[in-house]
């Protein structure tokens, strides 16, 4: 017999009496962090015009809100089964209250940037530590389907996006509202949250209940697998002490990537770890690179290609999408027979043909049509990657899940966020650069834009402030007319080689069905169960 609540069919395996509570509760908390991120995606014209960002500042500062989120949910993983799940909860709570102070004390051009990154990246921490709570949790309270739950629990993250997009829309666009107000809104569900945690109890999960160490844990990990979490974390590191050490950052940042790798190995007494997970962690740092750096601009994108309320609705339609069909999961799994792995490589591929249609899109009904293929492709990326995590590698427990969630808010914001703000500087200043180069020279900015900290990769996008203002000109000059459309063909371009993530993600996904074929077939696997192989 099955309980239901809310029309969902709660897994009768469950033994604990306050599944459904703690479910919800971590759907509030990911809802949080949805509802800040939409806002903060809505509000990065106002930063750009009142603080004088470059593009790539903006994706820096937009990044900070993923890269913290490592940090959180590593290290929440690694202790959550020593800790506590309670304890966990209020670190994350006192996190998201700090971060809105921080944030809010931005106020000049010189302070802004500094206030701005750290406050984002603490709010992302908060974030990091809360899905280290919910994503084991989950997977423990119902590990016969795990795909269709971790959906559900990550249907929250498009929910809190609609919720903060029609919030920025109403008090942005409508009633012009300052920005730290609006920002301020996430606390809400934060409060709630923070209600719903309180007083309940926790299971532990399998390995836990198993008694495996932390060592034995992080075997299935080993050098393979913290190859690629410190491969990012240099990059991290090394992006964090430039402002302070420009000369030696990079080094700096990858001798510290080495030292984690080698203390990991030592840990693991050398373990090579699985290859298969391995190859998992690669492709969930392309899914953190297409899914979430994406999301961050695309307001910004479609504003700018449309109108700035029609790129919020296009904004709240994607999200919408998202939203009803993470609780879809099951049934296509069991109706069309599709494995997790052949549910990403469906998604992949309507992913990349998504992002490739709106890089021509110039109507808004083409932009619905071509925005809602991308949004069906991207709607089950994460969770279903989560899911594949715990029903392969049971003995990791929460270790490898929460691995696998900070390799892919590192790679949205090393690689995803500051690395499309970096396509649109690169291709707009080009594009102005083809029409006139000495209206170019006018209205470049004075800042440089690099990728990844490499001197090669140099260009001059254009001056937010002074393109900020072309666009406010009713009767535009000639010059003005210039700018506003190389502005918006760098966006275009950029959006076509944003398509090439998932494209290179299919073909990853094609390889594992491969792979599984050989072994007989996708099957969930227990401790017991691997133990025999």
């Amino acid at each position: 017999m099955t309980h239901s609540t809310s029309g969902l069919s709660i897994d009768p395996s469950s033994v604990h009496a306050n599944a459904r509570r703690l479910l919800w509760a971590g759907f509030m908390a990911i809802l949080a962090a949805g509802v800040g991120f939409a806002i903060r995606g809505g509000i990065f014209d106002n930063w750009k015009t009142e603080f004088n960002f470059t593009d790539l500042q903006l994706g820096a500062i937009g990044g900070a809100g993923f890269t913290g989120f490592c940090f959180g949910i590593i290290v929440g993983g690694v202790i959550v089964d020593k800790l506590g799940y309670g304890k966990l909860v209020a670190l994350a709570l006192l996190g998201h209250v700090l971060s809105a102070f921080i944030t809010f004390a931005a106020s000049t051009p010189e302070n802004a940037y500094n206030y701005l990154f750290w406050g984002m990246f603490i709010f992302a921490c908060a974030n990091g530590t809360l899905e280290a709570v919910a994503n084991p949790l989950v997977a423990t309270l119902y590990p016969k389907n795990r795909t269709h739950y971790l959906n559900i629990l990550h249907a929250s993250w498009p929910a809190g996006m609609i919720l903060g997009s029609v919030a920025g829309w109403i008090l942005d666009d409508k009633m012009n509202i300052d920005w730290k107000w609006q920002l301020s809104l996430y606390l809400i569900p934060t409060v709630l949250y923070a209600i719903m945690f309180m007083g309940q109890k926790f299971p532990k999960s399998e390995a836990a209940q198993k008694g495996s160490s932390f060592v034995e844990m992080f075997k299935d990990v080993g050098i393979l697998g913290s190859l690629v979490a410190c491969f990012l974390l240099s990059l991290f590191f090394g992006d964090i002490l430039k402002s302070f050490y420009p000369e030696y950052s990079k080094t700096v940042g990858s001798v510290i990537g080495g030292v984690l790798l080698i203390a990991v190995a030592a840990m693991t007494r050398f373990s090579l770890g699985s290859f298969l997970l391995f190859v998992l962690f690669i492709a969930h740092a392309l899914v953190g690179a297409v899914e979430l750096g994406t999301d961050g601009w695309i307001q910004n994108i479609t504003g700018n290609l449309f109108t700035s309320e029609q790129g919020k609705y296009l904004f709240i339609w994607t999200s919408a999408i998202m939203f009803g069909l993470r609780f879809c999961a099951h049934f296509i799994e069991t109706k069309l027979r599709l494995s997790p792995i052949g549910l990403l490589l469906v998604c992949s591929v309507l992913a990349c043909i998504g992002l490739q249609l709106a890089s021509t899109m110039q109507t808004f009904s083409m932009a619905l049509a071509a925005l809602g293929i991308y949004a069906i492709g991207k709607t089950f990326f994460w969770p279903t990657m989560l899911a594949i995590v715990g029903d392969r590698f049971p003995q990791t427990g929460a270790v490898a899940m929460s691995i696998m969630g900070g390799i892919g808010m590192l790679s949205a914001g090393l690689i995803g966020s500051p690395g499309l703000g970096y396509c649109k500087d690169r291709f707009s200043g080009e594009e102005l650069i083809k029409v006139d180069s000495a209206i170019y020279e006018d209205y470049k900015s004075e800042k440089p834009s690099t990728f990844l900290n490499l001197a090669s990769t140099e260009v001059f996008g254009l001056d937010g402030k002074k393109l900020g203002d072309a666009k406010k000109e009713l009767e535009k000059s000639p010059a003005q007319n210039a700018v506003v459309e190389a502005d918006q063909k760098g966006d275009r371009k950029t959006l076509k080689a944003d398509s090439y993530i998932p494209m290179t993600m299919a073909a990853i996904y094609l390889l594992l069905m491969g792979y599984f074929q050989l072994i007989g077939g996708y099957k969930t696997q227990t401790i017991e169960t691997k133990q025999a192989h």
